[in-house]
């Protein structure tokens, strides 16, 4: 079963992507101004930095119980808080 351990990993790359959707949903990131501010360099540098996060539970946590105003700030455990800042959906 070798390639057992690549299916878990594939999936964790997954569900670290899937957590970026929703962050990115929760903090109105204008996903076409992130992908067309550099040719898409940006979106690929994000999803990087998603998919080598060590705190894909926490921010997993966060989605789940943040509600409120304090849902939408970027919260400093995730890599990608700068970023987002700069993009928020009007």
């Amino acid at each position: 079963m070798p390639d057992a351990p690549r299916k878990g990993l594939f999936r964790d790359a997954l569900h670290r992507q899937e957590l970026m959707d929703d962050m990115m949903a929760r903090r109105s990131v204008d996903l076409l101004a992130l992908i067309g501010k550099d040719g898409g360099q940006s979106y690929v540098e994000a999803r990087a930095k998603c998919r080598a996060c060590s705190c894909a539970g926490i921010c997993r946590d966060w989605l789940l119980t943040a509600d409120g105003e304090a849902s939408t700030e970027p919260q400093e455990f995730c890599p990608n808080a700068s970023p987002f800042r700069g993009l928020l959906g009007e």
